[in-house]
């Protein structure tokens, strides 16, 4: 196999990016145009950079139709800060409740617990984080300061279908894993946010779509670069942005919109590509188990097993051989994923379908009493 050629990369993230943003990367990498030299060399006030930041914001708003009454910014840190600072701008004295339905909600609930008062009003750990609440499981206090929730848990491949009714409390979701995957009410929403490296483009860069009434929660005690009004008050721009990382959102976002169609266009395509590894594993009579139930499982991460470690092993190699790679399941899971982001091509997913359907064939699984 050629050390050049492009493989089917499943990756949890860093995740694959589509094809056309990596070659308009590279087509500009030296020079962007306009400009005399790279964006990773330009500087961030400049007017040749004020279209990159001020498209990438545009074509947020466009794809998600935000309202005026919410802002869009870019931060640094990844979830793991977004984990400390939810809490420390919106807590406001108060006490948030947390739905804790995987691995990342119940991180992002441990460093809100350094920070100040929350508390958990469910936690799926007993049944190994397989399905997400019903809303009559929710106990929401009236005086929570906001209801934190992941939309999709990338490890446990489980994803809200419908989101948690909190009322007038305001939500506040990690969306890393399936923003721009499906069209959605911002406005049901008090905070999104969304680490870049899955759906959004590359990492270093963090989006933060929140409600400008609750920006005003923010106080001066608040370190500057911690603190969503004062980031708000610079344009994303308190300190140098991440600006390639940005740019790549610029570029990803352009793709949504000229190449794919819109977020309605993407869900279409992204519940094919779903359906094609959930229907060989159902009707494989048991050869593969899915981690997730039903009701609840995610069109980007498809965790499964096999009936054992060693055909899990097996598999892996013959699937790195067909040049489908980084398949391995996450530690705390076992088994295999496959995550399928938007950039995932069809033909990717239809490989990895056929072997699947050509691996139970040739490995038959016979059960020791």
């Amino acid at each position: 196999m050629s050390e050049s050629k492009r493989l089917y990369n499943f990756s949890a993230g860093p995740a694959v990016l589509p094809v056309s943003v990596l070659k308009k990367a590279q087509e500009e990498l030296l020079c962007l145009p306009g400009a005399g030299a790279s964006v990773m060399e330009i500087s961030h006030r400049s007017k040749e950079f004020e279209p990159v930041i001020g498209g990438a914001i545009a074509n947020i708003r466009k794809l998600l139709n935000i309202p005026d009454t919410y802002d869009v910014l870019f931060l640094q840190g990844g979830a793991l800060l977004q984990f400390a600072m939810i809490p420390m701008n919106l807590l406001a004295g108060k006490s948030a409740d947390y739905v804790i339905t995987g691995t990342w909600s119940k991180k992002a609930f441990s460093e809100a617990k350094l920070v100040g008062q929350v508390r958990s009003i469910w936690d799926g750990n007993d049944i190994g984080y397989r399905r997400k609440p019903c809303d009559e499981e929710l106990a929401i206090s009236h005086e929570a300061a906001y209801v934190y929730i992941c939309s999709n848990e990338t490890i446990e491949g489980v994803q809200y279908q419908v989101l948690p009714n909190t009322n007038e409390i305001p939500l506040v979701c990690d969306a890393s894993s399936d923003i721009f995957s499906r069209p959605i009410d911002i406005t049901k929403f008090g905070l999104l946010y969304a680490c870049a490296q899955k759906n959004l483009g590359t990492a270093g860069v963090t989006m933060v779509i929140i409600r400008r009434d609750l920006i005003e929660r923010s106080n001066n005690n608040i370190p500057s670069l911690l603190n969503y009004k004062k980031i708000s008050e610079a344009k994303s721009m308190l300190n140098t942005p991440p600006c390639f990382a940005v740019y790549i959102v610029k570029l990803v976002t352009d793709w949504l919109l000229n190449e794919i169609g819109g977020l309605d266009k993407m869900y279409e395509i992204n519940k094919e590509k779903a359906d094609l590894l959930y229907s060989a594993i159902d009707n494989s009579d048991g050869y593969y188990k899915s981690h997730a139930d039903k009701k609840f499982r995610s069109i980007m991460n498809v965790p499964f097993r096999l009936q054992s470690d060693e055909l899990d092993k097996k598999f892996l190699n013959e699937a790195k051989n067909a040049g489908l790679i980084t398949l391995s399941g996450h530690r705390s899971v076992g088994g295999l994923r496959a995550s399928i982001y938007n950039a995932m091509p069809k033909e990717g997913v239809i490989a990895l379908r056929d072997l699947m359907l050509e691996f139970a064939k040739n490995n038959p699984y016979t059960r020791h009493e």
